[in-house]
C-alpha cells in the first residue's frame, strides 16, 4: 500500500514536476483568455456584455444597467467596489461606449460583435482599441493613428489627444497614463467624462472662501477663559478702542467679540447690585484710616492689649 511505516517516498516521487517560469506562448495565452473574458462579460454581474456599454477612467467594460443598479441601489457593492477600485462614484465616472456592431458576424455567434466604423477591423480580444472622451465613440488603434485632427469621424465631435482611452489596455505605458490623466482631471475638478465633480468650480470656490473667513475668524478671536463658576469671559487684553471698536479686523468676529464683552458688562453689573455681594466690600473713603470701621474683607488681626504679657 505505502505510505504506512514501510515505505518513505523519495522527492522524485513526490515532486513530479519542478516549478518553472511560464513561456512567452503561455503568457500571452493567459491573456488571451482574459482578455476574451473582459470584452465579452461583464466583470461585476457576470453577464454577458450587451449595449449600452460604459467604460471607466481605466478602460474597463460594464453594462450600463449594472453600474446604474450599483449606484442607486447599491446592489453588487461588494463585488464592484473590488472591481472599480473606487473609481466609480456617479454616472460622472463612467462614458457610455458606442460600439458599431456586426451585424452578419453576430449573427452567427449569437452574441453582439463590434468592428471599427472607420478599418471594419473586428473589436475584441487580441486587437487593440479605443474610444473617444466625451463621445464615446470606439475605433481601431489603427484608424486612431490614422485620423489626422482631434475631431471624431463619426460625430465630428473635439476631443484631445489625452482623451484617447484605450479599451483594456495591456501595456504598461498605457495604464500609467490613464492614471496621470484622471489625477490631472481631479486636481481641475472635472471627472472622467469631463464633466464637474459634485462640488467643483463655484461651490469648491465658496466652500474655500468659508474656509479662509473661517481661519481669519480663529486667528483675530480673543483667547477665552473660564471663571471660578465655569462660565466664559473674555481675558483682560480684549479691550475696547477709544471709539467703542474692539481692534479686530474680521467684522463677524468683532460684532460677536462685541456682544460677549456687553454680555460680560452687565452681568458684572448684576453682581455688584446683590446685596451679599455689596456687603463683602466697604463703601468707606479709601483716603480715610481704616480703624475699627473696617469691614470683614479689610480688617487686619491684632492680639487684644489684655492678652498680652
Amino acid at each position: 500500500m505505502g505510505n504506512d511505516g514501510g515505505s518513505i517516498p523519495t522527492r522524485r516521487e513526490l515532486v513530479k514536476e519542478a516549478a518553472r517560469n511560464p513561456t512567452a506562448s503561455e503568457v500571452k495565452e493567459s491573456q488571451n483568455e482574459q482578455q476574451e473574458h473582459y470584452w465579452t462579460t461583464d466583470p461585476i454581474s457576470r453577464a454577458p456584455l450587451a449595449q449600452p456599454v460604459v467604460s471607466d477612467s481605466s478602460g474597463r467594460l460594464y453594462n450600463k444597467d449594472t453600474i446604474l443598479e450599483y449606484l442607486v441601489e447599491g446592489a453588487r457593492k461588494e463585488d464592484a467596489d473590488v472591481v472599480t477600485h473606487g473609481a466609480v462614484k456617479s454616472v460622472k465616472d463612467v462614458v457610455e461606449v458606442k460600439f458599431e456592431v456586426d451585424a452578419e458576424a453576430s449573427e452567427k455567434a449569437k452574441r453582439e460583435i463590434w468592428k471599427c466604423p472607420i478599418t471594419g477591423d473586428r473589436l475584441g480580444p487580441g486587437s487593440k482599441a479605443a474610444y473617444l472622451v466625451p463621445c464615446g465613440h470606439a475605433f481601431s488603434g489603427s484608424a486612431i493613428k490614422e485620423i489626422s485632427g482631434e475631431k471624431c469621424l463619426t460625430c465630428d465631435t473635439l476631443y484631445a489627444s489625452n482623451d484617447i482611452i484605450p479599451i483594456l489596455p495591456v501595456l504598461g505605458t498605457d495604464t500609467a497614463r490613464l492614471t496621470l490623466r484622471i489625477k490631472t482631471l481631479q486636481e481641475k475638478g472635472l471627472s472622467h467624462s469631463l464633466k464637474k465633480v459634485s462640488g467643483g468650480g463655484k461651490k469648491r470656490k465658496k466652500r474655500e472662501d468659508a474656509s479662509e473667513t473661517t481661519a481669519d475668524a480663529v486667528h483675530d478671536k480673543p483667547a477665552r477663559a473660564k471663571d471660578a463658576a465655569g462660565k466664559l469671559f473674555m481675558p483682560s487684553n480684549a479691550t475696547r478702542d477709544a471709539d467703542g471698536s474692539t481692534g479686530i479686523n474680521n467684522a463677524s468676529t468683532a460684532s460677536l467679540t462685541a456682544k460677549v464683552m456687553e454680555e460680560q458688562e452687565r452681568a458684572k453689573k448684576r453682581k455688584m447690585e446683590n446685596e451679599n455681594v455689596r456687603s463683602l466690600f466697604s463703601s468707606r473713603d479709601q483716603s480715610k484710616p481704616i480703624g475699627k470701621s473696617s469691614d470683614f474683607m479689610t480688617r487686619g488681626y491684632s492680639v487684644p492689649s489684655g492678652s498680652k504679657r
